[in-house]
């Protein structure tokens, strides 16, 4: 916790003041550069935890109500048909209704089955640290 330092002044300097702290903080940042790709994950995954979500920016296509709320922080481990779920029952209180059909799509190009998982999509169409977007619309756009 303390260290002894030899300066002719003999004082004690403790581990946990500011500086020290901002040293740690440049080594760590700086070290994490030299790591692999797959260490850096390891790594916000085992410290930070940040593995567990994915963050999704929503758009709207066509007639589609417009959210108020376009940016979410979703569960990694969720598929495309408890998004979907999800975003119905939250549009229920503007204009979507029962019978309307909701359809989501990545990249404005293809409507992924509703099996996929979030993380899986992210992996593949958000490259780095980006966002992952999906346009969503009540009728067919594209692909």
């Amino acid at each position: 916790m303390f260290e002894r330092r030899e300066n002719g002044h003999d004082s004690i300097v403790a581990k946990n003041n500011p500086i020290f702290w901002y040293y740690r903080q440049y080594c760590l940042i700086t070290g994490l550069y030299m790591l692999e790709p797959w260490e850096q994950s390891l790594f916000n995954c085992v410290i930070f935890a940040v593995c567990a979500f994915v963050e999704i920016l929503l758009k709207a296509v066509g007639d589609a109500p417009i959210l108020k709320q376009n940016k979410w922080t979703v569960d990694e481990k969720k598929t495309v048909a408890e998004l979907c779920i999800f975003l119905r029952s939250y549009m229920k209180r503007f204009q979507l209704n029962d019978s309307d059909s909701l359809l989501l799509f990545i990249n404005q190009c293809f409507a992924p089955s509703p099996d996929q998982t979030v993380r899986n999509l992210k992996d593949c169409f958000a490259p780095g640290d980006s966002k992952l977007v999906i346009n969503y619309s009540k009728t067919q756009a594209w692909g």
